[in-house]
C-alpha cells in the first residue's frame, strides 16, 4: 500500500479543515443577537417594518433580532455602516427604494449598492396618500394642479428627505402635471407629516395608516393614493392616474440586504425565514391593515427586483429632472 500524500491531497486536507468550522458557523447562525440597521429615522415605514421583521424572526430563529436606527444623508451612512461590517451575518440592513433612488442620485455615495452589499429578502410594497393641509383650499388633484399653475412657485411639498419615495413621488407628481412646486425635505417622514399638520408645509405624499388618522380628523385632507387601482383603506378616494394623470404610480417597497460576502447559507436561512413569516394570515392581515402587501422573493428574484429597479428609479429621476444639491 501507498502511503505517500500527495501535495495535492495535502491543499485538499487542509481546505477541508478549514471549511468545517465555516459551515458549523453557517449553520449555527444566528448564535447571538443580529442587528437590523434602519438608516431613516423612528417612526417611519421602513423603521415599523423592521420592528415588526425584528419580532418575527426572533421567534423563528431563536436570537434577539434588534432594531438600530442609523439615519442620515438620504440613507448613506446607516447604508455604508452595514456596506463595511463584518460578513458574518449578525449585520443586516432594512432597505427600500431609496436606495436604488440613491444610486442616480447620490453620486458621491462611498458604496455602490449591488457591489459591495447582497439581496437577502424582500418585506412588502405599498402605495401613498397625497394629503394637503385645509388651508390650501383645494379639494382634489384637478384643483391641486390648477392652483399650481396658477401660482407657480408658490406651494411646498414635504419629503422626508432628497430620494426617497415621498420626494420621488412629489417630482414625478410636479413633471407630469407640469408644475412648478418646491421640495422642502425633512430628517424624517414624522417630521414632514408634523409640518404639514401645523401648516407649515402645505402638501405632502405620505404613507396611508400614518396620514388617515389625521385625516380622518379634519387636521389634513387627502386628494388621491398613488397606486394604479384604490387603495382598500381608503377606497371611496380617486387614484392620481383617474384623476388627470392616467399612469402615474408611486409606493414605497421595503427588504433586507447584507455585506456582499455573508455566506450564501446563511442569506438562504434568513430568506427562508422571512418568507415563512410572510406566509402566514396573521402576516397578511396586519400588514394589510397597515396598507401594505407582502412581497416574498426568493433571494435570486429579489435580486433581479433590485437591479432592474436600480433602472426604474434612473428613468424616474431622468424623466422628471431630479436633482439633490
Amino acid at each position: 500500500m501507498d502511503h505517500r500524500i500527495t501535495r495535492r491531497g495535502l491543499g485538499a486536507l487542509a481546505a477541508g479543515a478549514l471549511a468545517a468550522p465555516a459551515i458549523a458557523q453557517e449553520a449555527a447562525w444566528p448564535a447571538r443577537a443580529v442587528r437590523i440597521v434602519v438608516p431613516f429615522g423612528a417612526g417611519g415605514s421602513a423603521d415599523i417594518a423592521a420592528r415588526n421583521v425584528a419580532e418575527a424572526l426572533s421567534q423563528g430563529l431563536g436570537q434577539p433580532f434588534v432594531v438600530e436606527n442609523r439615519p442620515g444623508a438620504g440613507a448613506v451612512i446607516g447604508t455604508d455602516l452595514v456596506a463595511k461590517s463584518a460578513p458574518d451575518g449578525y449585520t443586516i440592513l432594512m432597505m427600500s427604494n431609496t436606495h436604488t433612488a440613491n444610486e442616480t442620485l447620490i453620486a458621491n455615495r462611498p458604496y455602490v449598492l449591488m457591489r459591495d452589499l447582497a439581496a437577502a429578502a424582500a418585506v412588502n410594497v405599498a402605495h401613498h396618500v397625497l394629503a394637503v393641509h385645509p388651508s390650501l383650499g383645494v379639494n382634489s388633484v384637478a384643483e391641486l394642479i390648477a392652483k399650481a399653475k396658477a401660482n407657480p412657485g408658490t406651494i411646498d411639498y414635504a419629503s422626508s428627505g432628497p430620494g426617497t419615495p415621498y420626494h420621488i413621488a412629489g417630482e414625478v407628481f410636479r413633471a407630469m402635471a407640469g408644475i412648478e412646486i418646491q421640495h422642502i425635505p425633512f430628517r424624517s417622514s414624522g417630521e414632514a407629516r408634523t409640518a404639514l399638520i401645523a401648516g407649515q408645509v402645505p402638501m405632502m405624499f405620505d404613507a396611508i395608516p400614518t396620514m388617515e388618522p389625521h385625516v380622518s380628523g379634519g387636521r389634513a385632507k387627502a386628494l388621491a393614493t398613488t397606486g394604479l387601482e384604490r387603495d382598500p383603506l381608503l377606497p371611496n378616494l380617486p387614484t392620481v392616474s383617474e384623476s388627470g394623470l392616467p399612469g402615474y404610480e408611486a409606493s414605497i417597497w421595503l427588504g433586507l440586504m447584507a455585506p456582499v460576502q455573508m455566506p450564501r447559507p446563511i442569506i438562504e436561512k434568513l430568506n427562508t425565514a422571512v418568507n415563512e413569516w410572510l406566509a402566514k394570515p396573521a402576516t397578511r392581515a396586519a400588514m394589510a391593515k397597515q396598507g401594505a402587501q407582502p412581497m416574498p422573493m426568493s433571494v435570486a428574484g429579489f435580486d433581479a427586483f433590485l437591479r432592474k429597479d436600480v433602472d426604474t428609479q434612473r428613468q424616474y429621476i431622468r424623466m422628471a429632472k431630479i436633482e439633490v444639491n
